[in-house]
């Protein structure tokens, strides 16, 4: 599959470190305030943080988005109130929400992936490009889980992921809308 070009180096601009670094601060950001909109269910909140790391891997690319989500979990780790619900320290990274924070960096970087193997336009494509690593958070949040709480396989995975199903659904198509939406504006203002 040809390698293409994500949305914001589509956009153009100086393709500079200071560019980089702010991209991953203000995407970092944006996470942690996604973070602060749940809804509690008991043992992993649902927040929307997956919408907004599915929008930064669609418009960043691999290496941009997974830096993103590494600097999100470094903030957390040094005491800034970034996780859902306002809490901080290196501790909920081995708490029972340990595995899905650990495999948002993952499913950032998966989402950049297949943006730049050819996934990036139009909506049905950039829905899957959201929609396959956003389930696939589930395996390291699942099995995290299991290990870390009394849960067995099954009881961690009805508490852990059959609820948050349609949510990733409907966030994945969300994602891919504002994409799709992004890349016609850039197109128009183009051509």
């Amino acid at each position: 599959m040809a390698h293409t070009t994500p949305l914001v180096t589509a956009l153009g601009g100086n393709d500079t470190i200071a560019r980089k670094v702010a991209m991953v601060l203000f995407g970092s950001v944006l996470v942690a305030m996604s973070a602060q909109i749940s809804v509690p269910m008991f043992p992993v909140p649902m927040t929307l943080q997956t919408l907004v790391i599915s929008l930064i891997g669609l418009t960043y690319g691999s290496r941009l988005a997974a830096a993103t989500m590494v600097t999100y979990l470094a903030q957390g780790a040094m005491g800034f109130p970034v996780f859902a619900g306002g809490a901080a320290g290196a501790v909920h990274l081995v708490g029972p929400t340990g595995g899905f924070l650990v495999g948002f960096v993952a499913m950032a970087w998966l989402t950049g992936y297949l943006v730049e193997r050819g996934m990036n336009r139009g909506f049905a494509r950039l829905f899957l490009a959201a929609l396959i690593p956003a389930l696939l958070l589930f395996i390291p949040g699942v099995l995290w889980l299991w290990v870390i709480t009394p849960l067995d396989l099954e009881a961690a995975f009805m508490a852990g992921a059959l609820p948050f199903q349609l949510g990733g659904v409907v966030k994945s198509a969300v994602a891919a809308l504002i994409a799709t939406g992004a890349w016609a504006a850039l197109k128009s203002r183009v051509g």
